[in-house]
């Protein structure tokens, strides 16, 4: 799937971005199912709002039942201040998560295969497991900020073998908050632990080492249809999106079974709903 070349940047750099990875006919089909489960949501079922400023907060039942659901959350913005919506309702979901790449065929499909597995593997993961998918909107207007941070922090394993898998479904630009990410910075260390007992959950502070900042970070501008993987260590962020254009995304979450996943981690799998790879 790599090239040699191409698998030395990444271990040197932390990511890599793949053009044309998916095809405008496997986007289009993820963007319409996405579309119908959030026609097909009620928003009086849960006004649960996903955001990365004190994450912790926002933690209810809703989020900890997605780990094995199919759940939208609401962009930070999308109430005013009597409760209602502002906009309506397909406008303001932040994000589908967390399960799916499992629940769902349309998901599924473009979840897995066999050019996903070859990529996985020339990346390191020698056996494939998927955790976690979101369907990322980032509204016009309204789409929220997502603040420097790992994705190790919430998917620990000894070693760190956490990788993402990012795909832009529309253009990703500056004006409507693409990724922004420090080149390199998979070598630094892990500064939070994001730990779940029970329906608890703690942000732990692990190193006090500062986030990057323009001097130190680079914008990943990308067309529809490019792949970028990248880390579980390496810093990422993207602003917030005032622009009139929503900036879809997919990323799906995967750790090698053969590092030992934390159990602390809050997504967890039992015998009745298995982790499984890309094939």
């Amino acid at each position: 799937m790599l090239t040699p070349e191409q698998i030395a940047r990444y271990h040197r750099d932390g990511y890599l971005a793949l053009p044309e990875f998916k095809s405008p006919a496997d986007i289009a089909a993820l963007r319409a199912r996405a579309m119908q489960m959030v026609e097909d949501f009620d928003p009086e079922s849960s006004k649960t709002i996903f955001t990365t400023n004190d994450q912790i907060r926002t933690v209810d039942r809703y989020f900890l039942d997605s780990a094995t659901r199919s759940s939208c959350f609401f962009e930070e913005e999308a109430f005013d201040a009597k409760g209602q919506l502002k906009q309506a309702k397909g406008l303001s979901i932040n994000k589908i998560g967390h399960a799916m790449h499992d629940l769902d065929p349309v998901f599924d499909a473009f979840s897995r295969g066999p050019a996903l597995n070859a990529l996985a593997k020339d990346v390191g993961l020698v056996e494939p497991q998927i955790w976690q998918s979101m369907y990322i909107f980032k509204q016009p207007g309204i789409g929220g900020e997502v603040g420097w941070h790992q994705d190790a922090t919430f998917f620990d394993s000894t070693p760190v073998t956490v990788t993402t898998f990012w795909f832009a479904l529309k253009d990703a630009t500056l004006n409507n908050g693409c990724l922004w990410v420090e080149v390199g910075g998979q070598r630094g260390p892990l500064r939070e632990r994001f730990v779940r007992s029970g329906d608890v959950v703690t942000m732990e502070k692990l190193d006090t080492t500062h986030w990057p900042d323009g001097r130190t970070a680079i914008p990943l501008e990308v067309k529809a249809g490019t792949l970028v993987v990248f880390h579980g260590l390496l810093p990422h962020y993207s602003a917030p999106n005032r622009s009139a254009h929503s900036r879809h995304a997919y990323t799906l979450h995967v750790t090698d079974g053969l590092s030992a996943y934390a159990p602390t981690n809050w997504i967890q799998r039992g015998a009745d709903f298995p982790v499984r790879g890309f094939v």
